[in-house]
């Protein structure tokens, strides 16, 4: 879990704002390894707003979890709109949340291309009943800790904006 005073207070805020909105989060994270679901689960009473969090780190295993079509990684790639789109949709229709976030990216420090450099990462945010949204960021080389930081940061500003909707 990443020990980091801001991001926690940021996370208890969320839960107990979801909490109290009757509305649950399930995560679908790739380069950050489940660090959005830990931060969240840190926080004592998220079993009222965290549904459940998948760690789709390979390809299979978005297929698997989360229904991301194998045709659209090969297509685009896994660190893509598409594919970030598209687990954000599948987290929501393999869980009971009313939201969720998806995350997929190149945290390095190695992996990275002149068209998906390291510091890449890519969000979605599906809405039961509300529809899909994407986000990109390119952090550039903060390394690989800070990459993820960052990334998480994002996450939970996806969801804080998914409660102001």
């Amino acid at each position: 879990m990443i020990d980091d005073t801001e991001l926690l207070a940021r996370a208890e805020a969320l839960v107990a704002a979801y909490t109290a909105a009757k509305r649950t989060i399930a995560t679908a994270e790739s380069c950050t390894g489940g660090l959005v679901a830990g931060l969240l689960t840190a926080v004592p009473g998220s079993s009222a707003a965290v549904e459940r969090g998948f760690v789709t780190y390979s390809n299979e295993a978005k297929a698997e979890a989360i229904g991301v079509s194998m045709d659209l990684i090969r297509q685009h790639g896994a660190v893509s709109e598409p594919v970030a789109r598209a687990m954000a949709a599948g987290a929501l229709a393999n869980s009971r949340a009313d939201v969720a976030v998806a995350i997929t990216g190149i945290a390095g420090p190695g992996g990275g291309s002149a068209e998906k450099p390291v510091g890449l990462v890519h969000f979605g945010l599906a809405v039961r009943d509300g529809g899909v949204r994407h986000v990109e960021r390119r952090y550039g080389d903060l390394g690989r800790a800070g990459i993820r930081r960052a990334a998480v940061a994002d996450a939970l500003g996806l969801l804080e904006d998914a409660l102001r909707d």
